[in-house]
């Protein structure tokens, strides 16, 4: 028997007029189709998973809904989240969907679910997405001038060793000083800091 989480209930209870009888076709076309379907919360949406792993996900919103398969690229053969009419203009597969109609026929996402059952079956796991790295912070001309300095070596090389989210840490609250003395008070902090090799936030750590 299929399970129902009651903070989906809740969640469709909250959602707009318009948007409760979209989530509620999905939910039950959903349990229709997969009915060893178990129903969660992720990234405060409602999901729903097959043998442990993520198939689809709907969610609503203040002037439209979505409906989002997991494994988009193999049920749909694109790279991108979005496809077909409406591409580009909401989350997930199906662009803003504003009634029950904007959605494919009740036949129609039977066979995208059963798609997505079977490739979850055949043991498919989508890859978390990989966020590129920030780039290192550009050093503040006077903070690069005084780790330049032979009495401030010790500083600089903890500067140097550090990744680029520790340095930004250190140059984004100097740059965020607001006056002059300020600034210079979190300069030499900085610098004393860094000598004994402390990150910017070691009081808290």
């Amino acid at each position: 028997m299929s399970s129902h989480d009651p903070r989906i209930d809740a969640y469709i209870a909250k959602s707009a007029e318009f948007a409760r009888p979209i989530l509620e076709h999905i939910r039950a076309t959903v349990h229709a189709a997969c009915p060893a379907v178990e129903e969660t919360l992720k990234w405060s949406m409602p999901y729903f998973s097959y043998q442990g792993a993520l198939m689809c996900g709907m969610a609503a919103f203040k002037q439209h809904a979505s409906l989002h398969f997991w494994h988009y690229k193999e049920l749909f053969g694109v790279a991108d989240e979005s496809v077909g009419e409406g591409a580009g203009e909401g989350m997930g597969q199906f662009g803003k969907l504003a009634s029950v109609r904007d959605l494919p026929s009740k036949k129609e996402l039977t066979v995208h679910i059963k798609k997505a059952m079977a490739l979850i079956e055949g043991g498919a796991r989508r890859a978390r997405p990989k966020t590129a790295a920030k780039p290192a912070p550009a050093v503040p001309e006077d903070l690069a001038a005084l780790l330049a300095q032979r009495k401030h070596t010790a500083a600089r090389k903890t500067f140097d060793g550090f990744s680029a989210s520790m340095q930004r840490e250190y140059v984004e609250w100097i740059s965020e000083a607001r006056t002059d003395a300020t600034r210079q008070k979190r300069l030499a902090a900085t610098l004393e800091w860094l000598a004994e090799g402390k990150q910017r936030n070691w009081k808290y750590m």
